[in-house]
């Protein structure tokens, strides 16, 4: 919360009575625990949508987006298979979270009222996208997907293609 700002007030039921309503762990975290209504087990590999408990009613202009927990992807493997996922203002069904063991040998197991995800509600602007021949130029251009390096498979933080190098040097042998 920005300091000399009230909180944004948003609606939220319970879909589940006993889940505990999303909180902050922290003053100054940006997310809100997500907990999961049902325990379940992934194995390797797979994944699942694990529902939350809980609707939300944003007020227009704001959007939630559910972002996967560092905790668990560092010490289980689990990711978001759309992170992050995106709950639109007009959306009142249960929020649920697909969630993925990406871990190739063990099996991730959830308890009910885990913690498996994080809120984060934000202001969004709406858009007017005007169709244009050329866009104007900027520094970047087209550039992406690596372009700027900072892997050393890639040259570092050179921004060059070492690997397109290693490649051609071994064709030419």
């Amino acid at each position: 919360m920005t300091p000399g700002r009230a909180p944004v007030g948003v609606l939220i039921k319970r879909v589940d009575p006993d889940v505990p309503l999303p909180q902050y762990a922290h003053p100054g975290d940006a997310g809100a625990d997500l907990r999961t209504t049902e325990s379940r087990v992934l194995e390797p590999g797979e994944r699942a949508v694990l529902p939350t408990g809980v609707c939300i009613a944003l007020p227009e202009g704001y959007a939630a987006f559910v972002h996967p927990r560092s905790g668990l992807a560092a010490r289980c493997g689990v990711a978001l298979v759309n992170a992050p996922g995106t709950v639109d203002a007009g959306y009142r069904g249960e929020i649920k979270v697909i969630v993925v063991n990406l871990d190739p040998r063990e099996s991730v197991r959830f308890e009910r009222f885990d913690r498996i995800a994080q809120l984060v509600v934000q202001q969004v602007e709406k858009v007017s996208f005007q169709e244009v021949a050329e866009l104007p130029d900027s520094a970047r251009a087209a550039g992406g997907f690596g372009s700027t390096g900072g892997h050393s498979a890639v040259g570092g933080t050179t921004g060059g293609n070492r690997y397109a190098s290693v490649v051609s040097d071994r064709e030419g042998q």
